[in-house]
C-alpha cells in the first residue's frame, strides 16, 4: 500500500495517522505541503529517520522545487511525475 501525504506534518497529524496503519515496508510519498516533513534540519528530522528505517520515503521533485527546498533528509528519494505514476501503478494507494 502506497501512503500519500499532502499536508505539512507541522500543521496536521496525517503522517502519524498514516503510520498507525502502514505496514512495514509500505512506501510513503510526500507531496504538496507534505514535503516539509522531509526537510533536513527540521524538528522532524529524527522522527523521519525512524520512519525511514521501516519505509521508503519519496517526495515529488516538482513540489520540492516549487517550495524552494534545497536540502532533504539523507535517504529521502525524489521522484518526478513519471516516478509518481509508477509508484501508484505498483501499489494500491491511500491518501491522508
Amino acid at each position: 500500500m502506497l501512503h500519500m501525504i499532502n499536508k505539512s506534518p507541522f500543521e496536521s497529524n496525517s503522517l502519524e495517522d498514516c503510520l498507525r496503519y502502514a505496514s512495514d515496508g509500505s512506501p510513503i510519498l510526500l507531496y504538496e505541503d507534505g514535503i516539509y516533513g522531509a526537510l533536513a534540519g527540521s524538528a522532524l528530522e529524527a522522527r523521519m529517520k525512524e520512519i525511514m528505517a521501516n519505509h521508503d520515503v519519496y517526495v515529488l521533485k516538482a513540489d520540492v522545487a516549487l517550495r524552494g527546498i534545497e536540502k532533504l533528509i539523507d535517504g529521502v528519494k525524489e521522484v518526478d511525475y513519471s516516478g509518481f505514476v509508477g509508484l501508484v501503478e505498483e501499489n494500491k494507494a491511500v491518501s491522508w
